[in-house]
């Protein structure tokens, strides 16, 4: 049986692409970084099965470019905002993705970064390199305890909830706002307490907590006037999607000391992290490695052949994404 064209954009762990390699007729990628779209052009017009990561933006113009051999895309990673779903489907073309093996290391990032900015380890971390340090003074690289703190959490999925779950061992008060509220014993065995009105959530926390997926609902949704509700005390932690915060309004917040810093690991802009982020004492910046753990990304790679192997096989993928689930 002839083995189906499949076409990665970026270099995947070793192991993964040698069983690629064993299963599929591959086209394997060195890119470290996004493709350009004239390469993503290319790929479309020959692959049978093409296997993008987030950055590699498959929007209605790609996709119009696409073989009618195209028929999965089996995206590697969780996030698939940057495919264009519905066009997908109307050209007969089914989209999966990775769910639910990034949960615990991106929680655990967010945990880090939750620690991180109150405690002003960047600051102390610089500190330490620059040679500077005189010696212990009770004045200096004075944070502010979590524990018994307020921590709000927007988007109570798995990512959220495996949060809050953390966030418990360090006795933090647990709140969040979701579409739709938990079911009463997840609430019970969180001990978290919903809010209807996100703003009303975002006046009373300490520490906020973004852990929603992007879509129409989402997008910029934290915007001057939600940032603004919040306390100039408060932290904010971006472990999601950059585009759910207006980050222009961000960084007004955090330049003129009315929110107490921010960690983030996703970004709107790149020319908003060159032009104002870098040079804010108050942040806590990561390139998008809440999930980048080795188990992670083998794990990722495997639920990827497991959805083509089970495409090929004749049956729908377990991770089939459909327009409705938008």
């Amino acid at each position: 049986m002839k083995k189906p064209k499949v076409i990665i954009t970026r270099r995947l762990q070793d192991r993964v692409e040698k069983r690629m390699k064993e299963l599929f007729n591959v086209d394997l990628s060195s890119a470290e970084y996004p493709i350009s779209k004239q390469e993503l052009l290319s790929a479309v017009k020959d692959a049978e099965i093409l296997v993008p990561t987030i950055g590699d933006k498959i929007d209605a113009s790609i996709l119009s470019a696409a073989s009618s051999k195209l028929k999965l895309i089996a995206n590697y990673g969780a996030g698939y905002d940057h495919i264009d779903i519905k066009t997908a489907s109307q050209r007969g073309i089914i989209v999966t993705n990775t769910p639910s093996v990034l949960t615990t290391d991106t929680a655990d990032m967010t945990m880090a970064l939750i620690l991180a900015i109150p405690r002003k380890l960047r600051e102390g971390h610089e500190e330490m390199q620059s040679g500077n340090w005189k010696g212990w003074s009770p004045s200096a690289m004075i944070g502010m305890r979590i524990t018994g703190k307020k921590l709000g959490i927007l988007g109570m999925g798995r990512i959220g909830q495996a949060i809050a779950k953390r966030a418990r061992a360090f006795d933090l008060n647990i709140n969040y706002h979701n579409r739709r509220r938990l079911h009463k014993n997840i609430e019970k065995s969180l001990s978290a307490t919903y809010w209807e009105n996100l703003e009303e959530m975002l006046s009373a926390i300490d520490i906020l907590v973004i852990s929603a997926s992007l879509n129409s609902s989402s997008l910029y949704l934290l915007n001057a006037k939600c940032l603004g509700k919040m306390k100039h005390s408060a932290y904010l932690v971006n472990i999601s999607r950059g585009e759910i915060i207006d980050q222009k309004a961000l960084v007004r917040q955090l330049k003129e000391g009315r929110l107490g810093g921010a960690g983030l690991d996703v970004y709107d802009s790149e020319e908003v992290i060159g032009s104002d982020f870098k040079s804010l004492k108050n942040v806590f910046l990561l390139p998008h490695m809440g999930s980048s753990t080795l188990e992670g990304r083998i794990e990722m790679g495997e639920k990827v052949i497991i959805n083509i192997k089970t495409y090929l096989d004749g049956h729908r993928p377990p991770d089939q994404i459909v327009p409705s689930m938008l």
